[in-house]
């Protein structure tokens, strides 16, 4: 009887402390700080009042608009986040516009906060997205070809893209799983970052000429968003 009685509490033990965790963070890193002056709230914005709530906490407009994608890569992401509506805070959700010029692309990158789910409003769009390592070493990429009213979703956290394969501009809108998604751009962060990262780091890791490298580095990175 003590045994079974042991043995139910340790299992309760486990149990809350399997269903016990950090929430997920909703900024790339959080420095502890003993200052209050220099801190931060984090994980979200400070609340207001309930009693002083407004519809307009809760809305926005000019989604209709296309966004300006007259850049080198073609595209222009219009991004409603809690920075956009104020009662997406804590809700875990955002929504996103792309529009496409003819040819144009939304380059690889990630979003390390949120799934996204895209669908094709005007247009044809080449979609995919790379899994992360698998235990052969591979990278396997999953690619679809979506018109007007086709869906796709892209994991949270894998490299993914978007190309407008037709002469005509193209509108899709996506939804993603957090206030505030975050959005790494591959090409950006690797040859753009500042300061630069190593040319010797790069040449090796992409076994590629310093030459190029060098070039990269040199070229100006387009942000779309």
């Amino acid at each position: 009887m003590k045994a079974a009685h042991f043995f139910a509490l340790a299992t309760l033990a486990l149990a809350t402390f399997a269903s016990a965790y950090d929430p997920s963070p909703l900024q790339d890193f959080c420095v502890a700080t003993n200052d209050p002056n220099n801190a931060l709230f984090v994980n979200g914005k400070f609340c207001k009042d309930p009693k002083l709530a407004t519809a307009e906490d809760f809305f926005t407009s000019g989604l209709n608009i296309p966004g300006n994608t007259d850049n080198k890569v073609g595209s222009n992401v219009t991004a409603v986040n809690v920075d956009r509506i104020p009662g997406l805070n804590t809700l875990g959700i955002s929504l996103v516009r792309i529009d496409y010029a003819p040819y144009g692309i939304n380059p690889p990158h990630t979003h390390p906060r949120g799934t996204e789910i895209l669908v094709v409003v005007e247009g044809t769009l080449y979609v995919g997205f790379v899994t992360s390592n698998q235990q052969d070493g591979s990278n396997k990429l999953f690619t679809k070809v979506l018109n007007k009213g086709d869906v796709f979703v892209f994991p949270i956290g894998l490299i993914h893209f978007q190309f407008n394969t037709g002469h005509t501009p193209a509108i899709a809108f996506a939804g993603l799983s957090s206030q505030n998604f975050g959005v790494i751009t591959i090409a950006n962060a690797v040859f753009g970052s500042t300061p630069p990262i190593n040319p010797d780091v790069l040449t090796k890791a992409f076994q590629v000429d310093k030459n190029v490298v060098d070039y990269l580095q040199k070229q100006f990175w387009v942000d779309n968003n």
